[in-house]
């Protein structure tokens, strides 16, 4: 058994990779992009009707998330029409809410730009900069299709490789965990897959230049991840508990500094 699945996994692996068109790197990828978005709107509406989600027309903390996030994806969506690449975003509708749990320090965006912020993760940021640095690290993974690649992965180890559309119609509830799982909403499933260090260090390069566009000081990136460090003491918090080392973060965010600074332009 496990030499047939190794065998599938390398003829799939041979057949499976294309070539990501913002970071430049390959990529396995056994799933169309258009149905992930399609299960994406599906599982997040899904999701606001079984958690509280706060309304920016009654809570300021929605608003900023509204606010912040608005600003990025517009800014985003701006360069990336500028520079002639506007299938990066195809098949975008940008959605942004905050939910009511202070207990969850977490934040994630679902393919197609639809993300969820906690309210746990707040008192972290503590302002909009440090908000636009999140919401930039997850926006970053799913332009960077992470979850697309991620999501593969499993279908392969959990499902044998079979389509999406077979695996929703056969396995409905193992398909849409592992969908769940593989874009870091853990709450839900009681699991989280983590992020390869390569595609973190994707996040936080490209996150970094994205709130950069939109006229946040990306060197707030610093500070923010060194509260995150101290924020779940003995413990480290969800948001943290797939992410890479301190040191190593902060390292590479270091070195990724110089070119975000270059899109940066205060008071955009």
């Amino acid at each position: 058994m496990k030499r047939t699945l190794s065998l599938l996994l390398i003829a799939l692996l041979l057949t499976g990779c294309v070539l990501n068109k913002v970071t430049g790197r390959k990529q396995f990828s056994l799933i169309n992009d258009s149905e992930l978005r399609l299960m994406a709107v599906s599982q997040y509406n899904t999701f606001l009707t079984e958690n509280k989600v706060l309304s920016p027309g009654s809570s300021r903390d929605a608003a900023m998330v509204n606010r912040v996030g608005t600003r990025i994806a517009n800014a985003i969506t701006k360069y990336y029409n500028s520079v002639g690449k506007e299938s990066v975003l195809e098949g975008y509708g940008w959605e942004f809410n905050t939910i009511d749990d202070n207990k969850v320090v977490n934040a994630w965006c679902m393919p197609g730009g639809k993300v969820v912020v906690y309210t746990g993760l707040l008192p972290v940021t503590r302002n909009e900069t440090a908000l636009a640095i999140v919401i930039g690290h997850e926006i970053a993974h799913s332009i960077a299709r992470h979850g697309n690649e991620r999501m593969s992965q499993a279908m392969v180890q959990q499902l044998g490789g079979m389509a999406l559309e077979i695996a929703l119609a056969q396995k409905p509830r193992e398909t849409q965990d592992l969908f769940m799982m593989s874009y870091g909403i853990g709450s839900q499933v009681g699991a989280m897959l983590p992020w390869s260090r390569q595609q973190e260090t994707e996040a936080d390069q490209y996150g970094l230049i994205f709130s950069a566009m939109a006229g946040y000081d990306p060197r707030e990136a610093i500070p923010f991840w060194q509260r995150m460090s101290e924020a779940g003491g003995g413990s480290p918090p969800e948001f943290l508990s797939t992410h890479p080392s301190d040191e190593t973060r902060l390292r590479k965010l270091k070195q990724f500094m110089p070119e975000a600074l270059k899109y940066y332009k205060p008071g955009k």
